[in-house]
């Protein structure tokens, strides 16, 4: 199994202990990893703010890079969601098609491919608050969303229940998006603000010591709120539990 680790840029940029942390706990469960030096962004913000055209070239070193294994491995839903669905401002050839094809989100290679049944290092004695990225829930589908009427599962969820003191809270709205969007959150600031605040108060009412994401940006975006409104929730990364965090 030739796996690569794809770091997005804002991980390897804000969040290198991210990135440190998926490398470790693909390493612990026995996956030999490799790490495309060259790597950049993939073309996500660019895509995503209309601007097709301008990702081509960032799209293209990314095949370039990654062409050849048999799984991408990134921790973030919405760049794996790009690469997979939105990877299109360059030519559709054999090598682009494998490349969006074998591109996982950490969860779902944890869970799908993998198929991890214990992390017995594994343990987190504190009330958790579970936030699934839009990216992730509705289009990955890595969570059963609640507005579709189908049995309930959830592939973080059930990852997390492997570890040992683990405590789950849940907001009365935890579907709902806290206003992170990438560039929304730039050229949208006060509903994209706003959104997060009525995000974290409400993990904050449900009691939520932490809250754990698969997507960092989400987290960043949450953590800021929680911040100007003087909250004391913490914010932690989906791998660096499963890796053996603590705090």
């Amino acid at each position: 199994m030739k796996v690569a680790l794809f770091v997005p840029c804002y991980v390897d940029a804000v969040f290198p202990e991210v990135a440190i942390a998926t490398l470790e706990l693909l390493e612990r469960l026995g996956v030999e990893v490799a790490y495309p030096l060259n790597q950049t962004c993939c073309g996500q913000p660019m895509a995503n703010s209309g601007c097709h055209d301008d990702a081509a070239a960032a799209e293209a070193l990314f095949v370039k890079n990654f062409a050849g294994f048999d799984y991408i491995v990134g921790p973030s839903g919405s760049c794996v969601h790009h690469i997979r669905e939105n990877l299109t401002a360059i030519p559709q050839t054999p090598e682009t098609a494998s490349v969006r094809r074998n591109t996982y989100e950490l969860v779902e290679f944890l869970h799908d491919v993998l198929e991890v049944g214990a992390f017995p290092w594994a343990e987190f004695p504190h009330a958790v608050g579970l936030h699934n990225g839009c990216a992730s829930l509705r289009a990955l589908r890595t969570a059963k969303m609640s507005e579709i009427a189908e049995p309930f599962f959830s592939k973080p969820l059930d990852l997390l229940t492997k570890v040992k003191g683990i405590r789950f809270v849940t907001p009365e709205r935890p579907d709902e998006c806290c206003g992170f969007g990438g560039t929304f959150s730039v050229f949208e600031e006060p509903v994209s603000a706003k959104m997060g605040y009525d995000k974290v108060n409400d993990h904050q009412k449900a009691g939520a010591e932490y809250i754990v994401s698969a997507d960092m940006s989400c987290i960043m975006h949450q953590k800021g709120c929680a911040e100007r409104l003087g909250l004391p929730i913490k914010f932690i990364h989906i791998a660096q539990i499963l890796n053996g965090a603590r705090e």
